[in-house]
């Protein structure tokens, strides 16, 4: 017996990758793996090059011809930023606007680097501690790659892009990025760290923050992907069998 035939409309395509200007997964390991390929190099080219130990110490110490007692003060306060109760704050302010923008997997994102990535840089201070070239009287603990200051700095800037607004990012991004390098050179200023250090603290923050990325990124494919096959299934149910 004939039976009457359907015509279905065609179904929605699975779209799995992300969405123009925004990496996917593996972009974002990519950028991930770059952070572990330059840390590696770095603290190699700092700890057992003696040539790059001179450079280190002469580029600190025209850092330092840089300080005066009001540029001291303001590296000191920009500093002073980044104490552990202050951190937090800023942090927890940070995984507020996500939850409030409803992102709760950015919120935790943001509560995962800027958790993580300061951690990570005080554990690896004491484990690849090397010495240092001196110039002046000036002197670097041996314990001192990489930067907790410039790591904490980077990965607050980071996390704010995250949590910014798509039309407010380009925005955050370049005042974070001077904040950053304003950090970096407190640091150096000051005398806290070598520029190895800090671009070491740059570099950890940028790790975490990517690896933070690759998984959610990895998280909305897979929500995409369950969605897909929910609307299929209803789809499905919702059309009657050819008889």
């Amino acid at each position: 017996m004939s039976g009457h035939v359907y015509t279905v409309g065609a179904m929605p395509r699975r779209h799995t990758a992300a969405p123009a200007g925004r990496p996917g997964t593996a972009g974002a390991l990519g950028v991930a793996g770059l952070c572990v390929i330059g840390l590696a190099l770095t603290w190699v080219v700092a700890a057992l090059v003696p040539a790059t130990h001179v450079r280190d110490a002469v580029a600190l110490y025209d850092f330092t011809r840089l300080s005066r007692p009001s540029v001291d003060a303001l590296a000191n306060g920009l500093l002073h930023l980044f104490d552990p109760v202050l951190y937090a704050l800023w942090a927890a302010a940070l995984v507020a606007v996500a939850l409030v923008r409803r992102r709760p997997r950015v919120a935790l994102a943001v509560a995962v680097v800027t958790a993580l990535a300061p951690l990570t840089a005080e554990t690896l201070k004491p484990l690849l501690a090397h010495p240092h070239a001196r110039i002046g009287w000036r002197y670097i603990d041996e314990a001192s790659w990489p930067s907790g200051h410039s790591t904490a700095a980077l990965a607050l800037v980071l996390c704010a892009v995250l949590v910014a607004p798509v039309r407010l990012r380009p925005t955050v991004a370049a005042l974070g990025a001077t904040f950053a390098a304003a950090v970096g050179c407190s640091l150096l200023i000051l005398a806290w760290h070598m520029p190895s250090d800090v671009f070491g603290g740059y570099l950890v923050a940028g790790l975490w923050t990517a690896l933070a990325m690759a998984a959610l990124r990895a998280s909305e494919t897979r929500s995409r992907s369950r969605g897909y096959a929910r609307g299929a299934r209803a789809m499905r149910a919702r059309v009657p069998q050819r008889l």
